[in-house]
């Protein structure tokens, strides 16, 4: 094993196989139902059987937002009767943590092809508790925002967001093309939940949710599964599919773990995930061929453009202006499946899915031309953030 593999665990890794359920908003269908299909999607894509899964990861062990993670480790392991080495959950971590600790399983020899999964059934959760009425008591965090008017995310960013355009000049014209690029590229995503065109005329004219964020800055609820194995990388060649290393990953917790008690009011934690990324590889921005940035809201994109290293401080919504650099042929596409925007918000692991369809060249009519081979992805960007970079050899 080479030195600079050993010092980095993260590249002892690859994405042998990924798979993906039905997607949607209320499918009426199960938790367990959509994540045994995207599941057995990933093995079969892998070329493996279900008895040579032996770890299981996922992001979150219980839910912490009605339908936001409604399948369990032990669930999975006993619909698909596996026989685990190793298996990880946790409720308190980034949106990227399943993959990075299936990344330490394989490199330290706990497990060899380990499942990462992420469900969700928030469309459906939803629902129901719109029609049965019922309301819980406010605990943890909320009880400080909510009695104040903020009870919701959008609220949170929104402030952020404000203090950016004051101090740097930001417009919503110029915000609008994250929204405005994504749902472009949605339009060309077959199981994308938005596919109809979207206009500046209708961005601009849509309602108010928490200044500057309208109802087209905030990503859209959904049910679905996305799944993926790792596996250590001396099994490559044994796949069906075209393996993707992991380069280097990252999800640092320096800053506090507030949405609204951070030390500059204009930024989240995406530079301190970035800073780390950047230190454990010799790749830089300008290698980046295609970004999966997330944008639970539009203005968290815009900072990952920033954060990364793409543009200076205070030059992202100038970046996106016209949506021509974001372009899927143009010099760094993103969210080319139309991201949480337009496709449906599944915690940062559509995107990761999203990264691995582009570098196998399998995107069809939002494939980015000339075979990308570096991929950025990026999970969170509020007080928790994480990144990767994956590359195809």
């Amino acid at each position: 094993m080479k030195e600079e593999t050993m010092e980095i665990p993260e590249r002892c890794a690859i994405i042998s196989g990924i798979g993906q359920s039905a997607i949607g908003r209320r499918l009426g269908r199960g938790a367990l139902d959509l994540t045994i299909e995207a599941a057995l999607q990933a093995i079969g894509d892998a070329g493996l059987d279900r008895n040579e899964i032996d770890g299981v990861s996922t992001g979150s062990g219980y839910a912490v937002a009605p339908g936001a993670s409604p399948v369990l480790t032990m669930d999975l392991k006993e619909a698909l009767r596996l026989n685990l080495n190793w298996y990880g959950a946790s409720s308190d971590s980034t949106q990227m943590s399943a993959l990075i600790n299936a990344c330490m399983a394989v490199a330290s020899g706990q497990a060899r092809h380990v499942l990462v999964f992420r469900t969700v059934t928030e469309a459906s959760a939803r629902a129901d508790v719109s029609s049965n009425g019922s309301l819980s008591r406010v605990e943890g965090g909320m009880q400080w925002r909510a009695p104040f008017g903020a009870p919701s995310a959008a609220n949170w960013v929104g402030l952020i967001a404000s203090r950016y355009a004051h101090e740097y000049g930001m417009t919503r014209e110029q915000l609008a093309w994250i929204a405005l690029n994504g749902r472009r590229n949605a339009v060309r995503t077959p199981n994308a939940v938005y596919r109809t065109p979207l206009t500046m005329e209708e961005y601009l004219e849509s309602r108010m949710i928490s200044t500057p964020l309208c109802l087209y800055d905030c990503d859209v609820p959904i049910d679905g599964s996305v799944a993926m194995v790792v596996s250590h990388v001396d099994t490559a060649r044994d796949g069906n599919a075209t393996p993707i290393h992991i380069e280097a990953i990252s999800g640092p917790l320096y800053q506090r773990d507030t949405w609204d008690q951070q030390s500059d009011l204009t930024r989240f934690a995406a530079a301190d995930a970035a800073k780390r990324l950047w230190s454990r590889t010799d790749l830089r921005p300008r290698d980046v061929d295609v970004a999966q940035l997330y944008d639970g809201f539009s203005f968290l994109a815009l900072l990952w453009l920033e954060d990364m290293g793409f543009c200076s401080r205070g030059e992202a919504a100038a970046f996106v202006e016209g949506g021509h650099r974001i372009a899927l042929d143009g010099e760094l596409p993103i969210n080319t499946s139309g991201g949480q925007l337009s496709f449906g918000r599944l915690h940062g692991m559509g995107l990761l899915h999203e990264a691995c369809v582009q570098l196998r060249n399998l995107g069809g009519e939002r494939q980015v031309p000339n075979q990308p081979r570096v991929a950025l992805v990026t999970n969170g960007g509020g007080p928790v953030a994480s990144a990767a970079l994956l590359v195809r050899q």
